[in-house]
This record gives structure tokens, sequence and C-alpha cells, in this order.
């Protein structure tokens, strides 16, 4: 199913998609090349979300005709708190390519991803598609095969993470890549809303968390995604990995680190960086 996106400017004009290629464009320059941009937010009309996703979706296809391969999707700003500081009341969504998976404990390289943060995140599974256009949290838990640690080096392709909505949203969410633990759990084994998280650098905790951080529960977070994938024409399907969202705050990633993500119930997870060439 081909997604669908659309955005009007205040007096109904459809934005141009030449300004949508050319934006898609910089992020793809500043991916290819590892050297930061500028914010895109100042081309677009102010608050349209939608033009943003549309130059997400226009790299997400230009990646897909390249050979990438879809396996699922992220969701960022599930903080109430981030929210506020964009002010925004939503989160976003962004997707997921085979070759951002990164093995639990294989070193990321020290360019791999620009201007690197992690965080810590309880990652789903699916086991069944979700192709209700009103899903439920019951849908989704019936949906879910299990659930397991993971870290998301989240990254951003604009300069000094001077960045909106609109920016986060257009460079994909600010992904980069993800780390799975290698521990399976089915829902009835862990207390999501209530399981604790801790991010632990040479013994010492950086970053604490629980998963009411995440929208109250992370299965409220994938519920969310799991209609607004409906409704923009690229639903979850089975198979899929779903990033629920930081259940803490994010942590600068520093070359030469280890990172060591521990919830509650789930059990490890790490990201090793190199160090700097």
């Amino acid at each position: 199913m081909g997604a669908v996106f659309y955005s009007r400017m205040a007096g109904g004009a459809v934005v141009d998609e030449s300004v949508i290629s050319n934006l898609a464009g910089r992020i793809r320059a500043a991916v290819e090349s590892g050297i930061a941009c500028a914010p895109v937010r100042g081309e677009l009309p102010a608050g349209d979300i939608d033009a943003a996703y549309r130059v997400q979706d226009s790299n997400t296809r230009y990646w897909l005709g390249a050979g990438r391969r879809l396996v699922g999707r992220k969701i960022g700003l599930t903080s109430k708190a981030v929210q506020k500081q964009l002010d925004v009341d939503r989160p976003d969504f962004g997707m997921l390519f085979a070759d951002m998976a990164i093995p639990d404990g294989d070193e990321i390289g020290a360019s791999a991803v620009l201007q690197p943060r992690i965080e810590a995140e309880v990652a789903f599974v699916l086991e069944r598609s979700l192709m209700f256009e009103r899903p439920t949290v019951a849908d989704v838990s019936r949906a879910v095969g299990y659930a397991t640690a993971a870290i998301e080096v989240v990254g951003s392709r604009i300069a000094k993470w001077d960045i909106n909505i609109q920016d986060t949203i257009a460079d994909n969410a600010s992904s980069g890549l993800f780390v799975l633990g290698n521990e399976r759990r089915d829902l009835d084994e862990f207390d999501g809303r209530l399981c604790g998280m801790v991010v632990e650098n040479r013994g010492e905790p950086i970053a604490v968390g629980a998963g009411a951080a995440c929208l109250g529960h992370p299965l409220n977070a994938v519920r969310w995604l799991a209609e607004e994938m409906v409704r923009r024409g690229r639903p979850l399907a089975a198979g899929d990995i779903v990033m629920s969202g930081a259940l803490g705050p994010m942590v600068a990633a520093q070359p030469g680190e280890v990172y060591e993500a521990r919830i509650s119930g789930l059990g490890s997870v790490r990201a090793v960086f190199a160090r700097s060439s």
C-alpha cells in the first residue's frame, strides 16, 4: 500500500514537490557527507507537520528504491516534557531499516551517526499486522510477539541539534541506529508501566526512568503509531520492530564508551562506541 501524505499552506496551496525534494536531498547529503546541514523548518509552512512527513517519505521512497529494507518504525516525542519543549502535543515516527540494526555489544563506528545520543526503550516485535483504523490497546497486545530491552542511538543531520518538530520529522525522527537485547519476554512477564530503567556508563548510573514516561505505557505509544500508520498508508506488518520511545532522558554518546541499559523484567542491552580515529 502506498503512503498517503498531504500538506497545504494556510491559503490552501499544496506545498510544491520541488521544495520537498530539495529538502529531502539536503538531508541525504548530510547523511552521505557526514556534515550536518541547516534546519529545514524555515522552508516549510510554519507548523505544517504533513509537509515535514512528506520530506521524510521522499527519503523513505528513495532509500527503498536504493535497496534498503524496511523492518519497522521508531516512535519519538513520547515524553510530555519533550513535547512541551518543542511545543507539540503528539509523538512522531520514523522508519527503521535493516542496516540500522546493531547486534548487542557490537562496536558502533565513530562516524556511524551524526551527533549521537542514546535512549533506553522497550522494543516490540509484532507477530500480527495492525490494519485497523482505530486499534485498541487490546488489539496491539494481541499483535505483539515479544518485547525486549533496546537502545536507540539517535542522531541529527541538523547542525547542533537545532531542531523543532518539523526538522526532526523530516530527518526521519532523528533516527540513527538501534540495538535490541537478546532476552525475549511475553507481555505478561513484565510490567510495562512500572518497569524501571537505568543506563550505566563505567558502572555509574547516568539516566533513569520508567515505562510510564512513554505516554503512560509503551503500548499506548504503539497503539498511537498503529493508528497513524494506517492513516498514512503504511500500516504495521507482522515481523515489524517497533521502538516505542524513551523511558528517560537522552544521553550524549562519547567515543570509546560503553553504555548499558537495564530494564526491569526485560534484561539488559549494550551500545559500544568505537574510539575516534
